[in-house]
């Protein structure tokens, strides 16, 4: 199967691709991760919606340039292999496409616009301790003509920074989706200190009340609704993944053609050479199920499964590439004066946002089970 981006894919990858090879290097990156402020370079924000890049797959509606899934992919491949600090993955992918795809136009209109303009930014709080993202425990009451929420949201991608959240919660018997701003009152968030300094937070919601206005999709069938929230939230999350994985695998050639030991380069040994053939391998599946995942999605074709192969991937074969990375690198893969360790932590905090190999592969043995 041919994965080769159209035109305008390709032309949005590498307008991506130019203006973070211009702003994002290590030291800035290490800037920002060390700093007193939550890891997001406001600047670089701006820089990207200013030359369209957040709009490019927001509805035509919005400002937006209407592309697909695949033009999606493409923009957030290119931003894992900088690991960049601002929250692509978690607003273009995490969050504005099931906006897109379920909100009404009054939602998309408050969030999604000023989105690709580059001045709110709108997030998912999917994941809870110990519970299915498709069935989540926290609640939604219906009281006097509005919904009041309860719950505890954990490990919300880019929470420090939010301006509002696609919070999922049990309504009745069965899944909905809510857009509640930040400021909302009963909204409390945490920030985390993550391994990879990325700007998480912890989301409590304590009798948080909202209008009618605030559900999302309320036409739609409650199963199919969450079930795409989190397909769209995993695919985001495997489709960064392919360029933390492809980079961390260039990072390792480049240093082992250069380290040398009496006088040869490592990657002229036999047991160097079979390790990074099998990183090679690893990061062509997570490519391959990715590209898949996404076309399908593209095309409107059915992708549960294939997303949760996908994210199977990532999870498994992800954690094999960072560490064959780590190993063939030696002391040095470890010291934060060195790029390496940026990917060995967004690949571990990849795998485990909505669960990791073993939830992947009890999601992939039950959609068999009754598809």
């Amino acid at each position: 199967m041919d994965f080769t981006l159209d035109e305008s894919s390709q032309a949005l990858a590498d307008l991506t691709g130019q203006i973070l090879a211009d702003r994002v290097d290590h030291q800035r990156s290490k800037q920002l991760e060390f700093g007193s402020e939550p890891r997001f370079d406001r600047e670089l924000w701006s820089a990207l919606a200013d030359a369209g890049v957040l709009s490019a797959t927001l509805p035509e509606d919005n400002n937006g340039s209407g592309l697909g899934a695949v033009a999606l992919g493409a923009i957030l491949e290119v931003a894992g292999r900088f690991v960049a600090p601002v929250p692509l993955m978690e607003t273009l992918g995490m969050a504005a496409q099931i906006l897109a795809k379920y909100g009404t136009t009054p939602q998309r209109d408050r969030w999604l616009t000023p989105l690709g303009e580059g001045t709110s930014i709108l997030v998912s709080a999917l994941q809870e301790d110990l519970a299915d993202p498709e069935r989540p425990s926290t609640t939604a009451t219906s009281t006097g003509g509005t919904y009041v929420l309860n719950g505890h949201k954990i490990c919300v991608p880019a929470g420090q920074i939010a301006d509002g959240f696609i919070v999922s919660a049990w309504l009745d018997d069965a899944p909905a989706l809510f857009v509640i701003p930040a400021d909302n009152p009963g909204v409390e968030r945490v920030p985390l200190i993550t391994t990879g300094r990325w700007p998480d937070a912890d989301v409590t919601l304590t009798d948080v009340a909202v209008p009618p206005d605030a559900r999302v999709g309320t036409q739609a069938d409650p199963t199919q609704l969450i079930g795409d929230a989190v397909d769209l939230a995993v695919v985001s999350q495997c489709a960064f993944g392919m360029g933390v994985m492809s980079e961390a695998l260039s990072l390792t050639s480049s240093y082992t053609k250069t380290r040398k030991q009496f006088d040869q380069p490592i990657a002229s040994f036999q047991a160097v050479a079979h390790r990074a053939a099998d990183a090679y391998v690893d990061t062509e599946s997570i490519t391959l199920t990715t590209k898949h995942a996404l076309w399908r999605i593209a095309e409107g074709l059915p992708a549960r499964r294939h997303v949760a192969v996908a994210k199977y991937y990532l999870a498994e074969a992800g954690q094999r590439v960072v560490h064959a990375a780590q190993h063939l690198h030696g002391g040095i893969g470890v010291d934060r004066d060195y790029p390496l360790h940026r990917y060995f932590f967004a690949a571990k905090q990849l795998e485990l946002y909505l669960g990791g190999t073993t939830e992947s592969l009890t999601r992939i043995g039950r959609l068999l089970a009754t598809t």
